[in-house]
């Protein structure tokens, strides 16, 4: 991972909230730990093992427990989410029975890629979205305001021409979509088994961004730009975004390739 540090490209003069952070050395055992936590938790088993080996610390996880995440995560991602569903449930069926709203989220995503293959041919028979929105999505909409809100705009993709949407429903078949629920589904899976549903690296980095802004609105004395040290990384990030180039950088450097960004 390449690091980087502001710095003027005349002569470097450093604010001393710099020299202070210059001052904080932490261990690169620690580092190192941080970073096999980020991909045990994110779900990326091949990078952590050859990051292990590279690193030389040892794998504190089974690796198939990981896969059996990254297969939920491909399922969704490549939009056979009626496969994702399945492998959840021969996980644990009580994750979906006991948190409706990724359920639901889940069935939705269905009927999304059910709407996304009658669209792709002009005319083609959209009875099967609609058998599916009725008998999965329709009982299930009354129980929450949001599900029927979610349901009714999710059936405005048959009506409306796929390449004049508002933004509103164009999001609805945007790939981000999937990555979303993929997310909420690996948090929910970590969550069951007694584990942190973020890595701490992503913890970190939201608490970075929290204290900046605190210590801005109270005009604190610090540099007008604080990059996290990343090649690349702007302050004008969120958090969720250096998070995004964090997991970018890992991947590039250990050999994971998340099919979402390849």
């Amino acid at each position: 991972m390449q690091m980087s540090r502001t710095s003027s490209t005349a002569t470097p003069t450093w604010h001393h909230f710099e020299r202070k952070l210059e001052e904080v050395k932490p261990s690169k055992t620690d580092i190192n730990y941080l970073v096999m936590d980020y991909l045990i938790t994110n779900g990326y088993p091949a990078a952590a093992n050859k990051f292990a080996v590279e690193a030389n610390i040892k794998l504190r996880t089974d690796l198939e427990s990981i896969q059996e995440r990254v297969e939920i995560r491909t399922a969704i991602y490549s939009g056979d989410i009626q496969s994702a569903v399945e492998k959840i449930n021969e996980l644990n069926p009580q994750i979906l029975d006991e948190d409706p709203s990724l359920h639901f989220a889940l069935l939705r995503l269905q009927l999304v890629e059910l709407i996304r293959s009658c669209m792709a041919v002009p005319g083609n028979d959209i009875s099967p979205a609609l058998d599916f929105a009725t008998s999965q999505l329709a009982p299930r909409a009354p129980t929450n305001p949001q599900f029927l809100e979610d349901l009714e705009r999710t059936l405005a993709l048959l009506i409306f021409p796929s390449d004049n949407l508002d933004p509103s429903l164009a999001c609805l078949l945007d790939p981000a979509l999937r990555k979303d629920i993929a997310t909420q589904v690996n948090e929910a899976i970590l969550q069951s088994q007694g584990a942190r549903k973020e890595a701490r690296l992503r913890n970190l980095v939201k608490l970075r961004t929290f204290a900046e802004n605190k210590a801005r609105v109270a005009k604190r004395d610090i540099p007008d730009t604080l990059d996290i040290g990343l090649v690349g990384d702007s302050h004008k990030n969120s958090s969720n975004d250096l998070a995004t180039n964090i997991t970018d950088t890992l991947m590039s450097h250990n050999s994971d390739v998340d099919p979402m960004i390849s």
